[in-house]
Parts: structure tokens; sequence; C-alpha cells
């Protein structure tokens, strides 16, 4: 019924909001060729990766670049990469043949000279680099981190790109993500706590380690009644799972993930559904644990079967049970704590790798608890 309606709204000229799904479909299929056209030229050119510093007295770095194909993807069309860096960072960066001159204090030097290598890892990787790689590679913990690529042993590789922990804890929770049966984690948002599980278990599922990915959370706002939404089950909990998605959409193709959906590899489960279940050759994303309670939870770590793997991912500061007592995602983390097949990961401002005010924000929400 709906593809009938489809194709009568596109001959009258009716499209499905700004941009119909058949244009979305399209504009994805663009990127997805020219991001695939970039990889294999890049590979073609076999570019040299190795950068060299050159620190002079009048507290200014040069980074000397072997490759040019290298620096034109580190700086951008127009040096529109190398601007952004210099606007976050409020620092002088300029492209002088083949290298960047840093001008600025030491510290924040060697803060840009670790970010500048960490842009072109995700150039060398993903053949491109986005604002939001920049706004990332100045987070505080490149002063103190070496992203070498061959320096790199947690890289996720999926179809679209590759993804690099960004901290110390970052690292720490995609090795637990691997290794532990059960990972619990908690921190605020932004930490990377739901795309990074996404990311392992879509790699898992795609080498065919585990046969589906089951994605959950508890529906609070609409206390579980999810009978009174439109639609079928997918449809009623979809809103409630949007995070999840957007983190699929970001690693595979749109198609590709709709048609993993259809034939369940992947399965979407309102949390109030897990019950009565053994998950075998699954892994398990229970997100926004933190407005699940102390049975629910229980419940959903009690449904781990032969082969499997469950993730509880939740931000203490944002329960929005009424009662935040109920809450039992801090409870759970004492209580299974000490087994050593299940690994507890917490994170704070300092992981945060978004924008870099909302570090800020977050650390100054902490302070005044």
């Amino acid at each position: 019924m709906e593809k009938t309606t489809a194709r009568r709204s596109r001959k009258v000229g009716v499209h499905e909001g700004p941009m119909s799904r058949m244009r979305r479909i399209k504009a994805r299929t663009r990127k997805k060729q020219r991001d695939r056209w970039r990889r294999s030229e890049i590979k073609k050119k076999n570019i040299d990766q190795s950068l060299k510093f050159v620190y002079s007295d009048n507290n200014s770095l040069s980074v000397i670049f072997h490759d040019n194909n290298l620096l034109m993807g580190v700086v951008g069309e127009f040096n529109k990469n190398l601007q952004e860096l210099e606007k976050i960072t409020n620092c002088s960066l300029y492209s002088r043949g083949n290298s960047i001159l840093i001008k600025s204090t030491p510290e924040k030097n060697e803060k840009i000279k670790n970010a500048i290598q960490f842009l072109s890892n995700q150039f060398i990787n993903n053949g491109s680099i986005e604002n939001k790689d920049i706004l990332s590679s100045v987070d505080n913990f490149m002063i103190n981190e070496k992203v070498k690529n061959n320096n790199v042993t947690d890289i996720i590789k999926t179809p679209k790109k590759s993804i690099i922990p960004r901290s110390e804890k970052q690292k720490n929770y995609v090795r637990a993500l691997r290794e532990s049966d059960i990972v619990i984690s908690a921190g605020p948002a932004g930490t990377g706590k739901t795309f990074l599980a996404v990311a392992v278990g879509l790699t898992m599922l795609l080498e065919k380690k585990i046969e589906r990915i089951i994605l959950s959370r508890p529906a609070v706002e609409a206390g579980e009644r999810l009978g009174f939404l439109p639609g079928d089950m997918k449809e009623k909990v979809d809103p409630y799972l949007r995070p999840l998605y957007d983190s699929l959409y970001d690693l595979f193709d749109f198609e590709k993930i709709q048609r993993m959906i259809e034939i369940g590899d992947i399965e979407i489960a309102p949390l109030a559904f897990m019950r009565g279940r053994t998950l075998k050759n699954s892994f398990a994303i229970l997100d926004e644990a933190q407005n699940a309670t102390d049975t629910q939870i229980k419940m959903f770590l009690t449904r781990i079967g032969e082969n499997s793997k469950i993730v509880v991912n939740g931000d203490p500061t944002q329960i929005d049970l009424s009662n935040k007592n109920m809450s039992g995602l801090v409870r759970s983390k004492k209580l299974l704590g000490h087994l050593k097949e299940i690994s507890i990961v917490d994170f704070d401002h300092s992981d945060v790798v978004r924008h870099p005010l909302v570090s800020k924000i977050v650390k100054a929400y902490s302070n005044n608890d």
C-alpha cells in the first residue's frame, strides 16, 4: 500500500517532506560511490604516510608531509579543514609548500600536531575528512595520545569507515566489547558508548561471529504502553531507538541496514518484550539503561545465551523515571563488578567526543551536583 502511495505521489509531483525517499537513497548512493572511489584512489597512489616534525625557537612547529596527496586531504579544498582547525584551537596555521606551520604555545603546538596525525589517519582509512573528525581531533586526550596508524591496535573497521578509539577509556571499552561476555558502561552523552557498541556489533555480524544484533531500550516516555502508538511493534519503538539507527546508518549503507532489519539480522525490541527469551549467537545492546529498573536490568542480563554478548549503556545523570531511586544501572555495577566475565567502564566529561563545548557543559553540571 505504501509503495502504491509513493508511486502516485511522484506522478503528481508531491514529495514526502523536503526530499523524497528516492532522492535520499540516490544521494546516499552517490556519497557511497564517491567514498569508495576516494579509498580506491588512495590505495592506487600508495600514499606515503610518514610525517616529519621540525621545532623552531620562535614557538613554531612545522609538520612536513612526504606525500602531497595526503597534505591536500588533510588541508582540505581551499584550506577549509585547516581553517576549521584554526578556528577551533584559536591558533595560527599556515599551509606552506609541503608542510603545515603551527604558531602557538608549545603545549598547543603539540596538541595540534597530534590532531594533524589523527586527521592523516582518518584520510588514509576513510578517503575523506568530515567536520566531526576535525572537532574530535582536538580533544584533550590527543595531547597524550599518539595516533600513528601503526600504533593503533583497536581500530574498528566497518564498510563505511574505520573508527579509532579517541581516549584511553574508549580503548578499554572497545577491548571489553570484544573480550567480555557482558559490558556495563555509564557516562555522559557524547562519550561514544552507543556508537562504539553498535560498531563492534556490526563488525561481528558481518564477520559472521554472531547471527544477529538486538537493539533495545526502555520506552519510559510512553510508560512502556506502546500499544497506544500507531503501527506495528517496530514502528512503535522506532522513535526511542533513533540514536541506534543513526549509528547504524553512519557505519553501513542505508539500503543494506534496511534489508538486515527485514530479514531479522538486526532486531528491534522494546525492553518489555525481552522477558522469557534466550539470546543465542547474538549481540544485544540495551541503551538508555538508566531508565530501566533493577528488575528490568536483571531480566535483560539473564537473557544471555550461548555465544552471545550483552551491552548495557546509560547515563546516571539523565534518569527519567518518576522515582530516580528505581534506576538499576548504578546498582548493577556495584553488584556485578567483581565478576571476571563482566566488564564495567565508567566515562566522564573528559571522554566526550562531540563538540568541545559539550564536555564543558557536562563538567559544569557535574560540579554543581
